[in-house]
């Protein structure tokens, strides 16, 4: 039976990922026609076809009926999922803490330990304590959508006390709910791309660098040259990719609307107190953010497991995307 509930909940999952893709693409076209037009004809008035834009208007609002009818279903089907654990007295919590910046090795680290959580019954729920600035866009790509696994079966509670930033407020998305310490730092929805361009240098340096590749955009991205303009494009066609994957993963697990959403993705970080309500659900201390999570449990005095975790020597060594604020990446530079 929880093996058909995942493959109905799969379905759904995708299902919503492309209506979501479907939306941002309909209004992508719609608005490039207009602005073309708009340049096509100079000073000339562009009038908008009332008709045409009703029925956009009306296919634009049964899109979004739609998006939240399968989020329902999926609000179902987590419950269903959450029932079907056998309840107990003695309901353990997991504390499982992300500290400091995102790679590979700490991916592997988290989603491990993910794993294990969602194979022991004895788990009830989970604090997910975030101390993080973000990091390579793989890496906490992955963790956000085993977090969202883990979800589905087990309420997950995230926790800061001093920084969910960029790819640190990414995977708290995954989360039933988001408390923060007043002062924590959270935020900074968008993408950094770091190219390093050393081409000079090498020349300063007296260093020629002979490069023999199967394709012209087989070194993009290297060192010892700088960008073409067309590979500027497909950088920046790239970063837009990830920065509408975050808006969509904040958009969901917030509960807000893509405007809504876009007015927070300028990259600014805010204090928890001033996002209250919004980017965060209540600002509090890990022992509220424990009784949040006893609270959704329905349980009281639940015994606590602390995770450990594991240092990660962090560094930025090649052109790379991060969900990572640019003061944080400046300081992993490893040159």
């Amino acid at each position: 039976m929880e093996r058909e509930i995942w493959k109905y909940l799969s379905f759904i999952l995708t299902l919503l990922l492309a209506l979501a893709i479907i939306g941002n693409v309909l209004l992508y076209i719609n608005n490039n026609e207009l602005q073309k037009a708009i340049q096509e004809r100079g000073n000339v008035t562009v009038v908008y076809n009332e008709r045409v834009k009703e029925v956009e208007s009306n296919a634009t609002i049964a899109l979004q009926a739609k998006i939240e009818e399968l989020q329902k279903e999926l609000e179902y089907i987590k419950g269903q999922l959450r029932a079907n654990r056998t309840e107990k007295t003695n309901v353990t919590i997991a504390i499982l803490p992300v500290v400091g910046p995102i790679d590979e090795t700490a991916a592997f680290d988290v989603i491990s330990k993910i794993r294990e959580i969602r194979n022991d019954d004895n788990v009830g729920g989970v604090v997910l304590w975030i101390e993080s600035p973000g990091g390579y866009v793989g890496p906490v790509i992955t963790i956000y959508k085993e977090l969202k696994k883990l979800s589905y079966e087990k309420p997950i509670v995230a926790y800061t006390g001093g920084m969910a930033a960029s790819g640190g407020y990414l995977i708290a998305c995954a989360a039933d709910k988001i408390i923060a310490d007043p002062l924590a730092e959270v935020g900074s929805i968008g993408v950094l791309y770091v190219h390093y361009d050393l081409e000079q240098n090498y020349a300063q340096n007296g260093i020629k660098v002979n490069v023999f590749k199967t394709g012209k955009y087989k070194d993009t991205g290297a060192e010892w040259r700088d960008l073409t303009e067309e590979e500027r494009e497909m950088i920046k066609n790239e970063v837009n990719t990830y920065f509408e994957y975050f808006l969509q993963v904040v958009g969901e697990g917030r509960d807000l609307d893509l405007n809504t959403t876009r007015q927070y993705g300028d990259g600014r970080v805010w204090f928890a107190s001033e996002v209250k309500g919004t980017l965060v659900d209540d600002t509090g201390d890990l022992d509220s953010t424990i009784s949040v999570l006893e609270e959704i449990l329905k349980v009281k005095s639940a015994n606590v497991v602390f995770y450990s975790t594991q240092k990660v020597d962090f560094g930025i060594y090649e052109s790379s995307s991060l969900y990572m604020p640019t003061n944080y990446a400046l300081s992993y530079i490893r040159r």
